[in-house]
């Protein structure tokens, strides 16, 4: 950006001193009900249940093998299919990618005839798969997460897109078509909302992780993650979730991944999970629920069942948190700690914060951003549900490559997860 362009951080942090940054009125105090809403299935669900012995005893062991592994929001981007930069054009990759982010499992019993993207030398599987294929865009010069280029229908076509995605196999990616039209329809809402940029989704929400969740709920229907229970709305919003804590993870707690309130965001409820929760002994099946899923019968996307084990996990995850908090009391500190050295960072280095104006304060932090990252500063420490999260898909992934997996995944095809 030159000396004379308008700094879009500012501009977006004038509209909203002025009523015209179409987000929150009050971001700080924006709730997603996510928590709440699982709290409220798990009191109310009959086919899965939480065993609290057992759930107390995993908070121990993924805490110690955390720390035994140094695991934190900075392992995120030790894989080398992620992004390795730090800039908007890597928020518009990771904007692209949780927004495709769903339904990789396969019903072939051959792993070697299921979905796969060649990339790199090698064939990649899964969520993996998704990745490679985005990379593999860009090296070929598609702008595979551009939003402009989503919505131009002649150089966005359906056999575009399908050249994307297209397998090293002969099974294509699940659920192809529906993920076309997830990028069409984001494309559509960006391009007419928020001038062509999810940056500017992040900007409107003032760097709240919950409001900037419900902002993609609001806006954009294929995030729209709810369904009903028992009468009452339950959000559950798996992808939402996960793009802001992958922006936090990616960006290390800095600049685009800056959320101030980042521990509203809870696991994120997918498929995997549950199944290590219940490897883990903590999820408990009802007799039908556990015969289904061990026969890798489809659970109807919105039925009690998917609903249960999805909001369960989230309430369980919460319960392995507060278990860990309970148990190691420094990891809240750390946090406690970190956050009053970093504001009284920001105080030293531009002035007694009291005489200065929202729009000052956010050009002081702009301007940090890139120091701090210029030095590699983490600017993330103890434990939360992203991470909890993140180790915990992460092994389910190791034990299933092992062979070790005591239950299959259940099974559900939609574009939630």
């Amino acid at each position: 950006m030159s000396d004379d362009e308008a700094d879009p951080e500012l501009l977006a942090l004038l509209r909203k001193s002025l009523g015209l940054g179409g987000g929150a009125a009050n971001p700080r105090a924006a709730e997603t009900k996510v928590l709440e809403n699982a709290q409220y299935v798990f009191d109310n669900a009959i086919d899965v249940a939480l065993n609290p012995a057992k759930t107390k005893e995993a908070a121990e062991t993924i805490w110690q093998q955390m720390q035994k592994k140094e695991y934190s929001a900075q392992t995120w981007a030790e894989h080398e299919l992620h992004p390795k930069t730090k800039d908007e054009a890597t928020v518009d990759f990771i904007f692209t990618m949780d927004l495709l982010n769903f339904s990789f499992w396969s019903d072939q019993e051959d792993e070697s005839k299921r979905f796969a993207i060649e990339y790199r030398g090698k064939k990649w599987t899964g969520y993996w798969s998704l990745v490679a294929a985005l990379q593999r865009a860009l090296e070929e010069g598609i702008p595979i997460t551009d939003p402009e280029f989503w919505v131009n229908e002649e150089a966005c076509t359906d056999e575009r897109l399908k050249h994307v995605f297209r397998s090293a196999t002969d099974e294509e990616m699940p659920l192809l078509e529906d993920r076309m039209e997830c990028l069409r329809e984001a494309g559509r809402v960006l391009c007419k909302d928020f001038e062509g940029s999810f940056a500017n989704c992040i900007y409107n929400s003032n760097y709240s992780a919950a409001a900037l969740v419900n902002l993609l709920a609001e806006n954009f229907p294929c995030f729209r993650d709810e369904t009903s229970f028992q009468g009452r709305r339950v959000r559950l919003y798996k992808r939402a979730q996960i793009l802001i804590a992958d922006l936090w993870a990616c960006f290390n707690g800095e600049s685009y991944g800056e959320f101030h309130d980042i521990d509203k965001i809870t696991m994120f409820a997918d498929y995997r999970i549950p199944q290590i929760l219940h490897f883990l002994g903590c999820l408990m099946y009802s007799p039908p629920l556990d015969n289904h899923i061990r026969s890798l019968k489809t659970i109807p996307s919105g039925s009690n069942w998917e609903i249960e084990l999805r909001a369960t996990s989230i309430w369980c995850v919460e319960l392995i948190r507060r278990e860990i908090e309970r148990r190691h009391p420094e990891v809240k500190n750390e946090r406690q700690q970190q956050a009053q050295q970093k504001q009284q960072q920001q105080n030293e280095a531009f002035g007694n914060s009291n005489g200065v104006t929202e729009i000052e304060e956010k050009k002081c932090t702009t301007q940090k951003h890139s120091k701090r990252q210029s030095l590699q500063e983490p600017n993330v420490a103890g434990v939360n549900a992203i991470l909890i999260d993140f180790f915990l898909y992460d092994t389910m992934k190791d034990i299933e490559r092992e062979g070790r997996e005591t239950i299959p995944h259940h099974r559900t095809r939609s574009i939630w997860y």
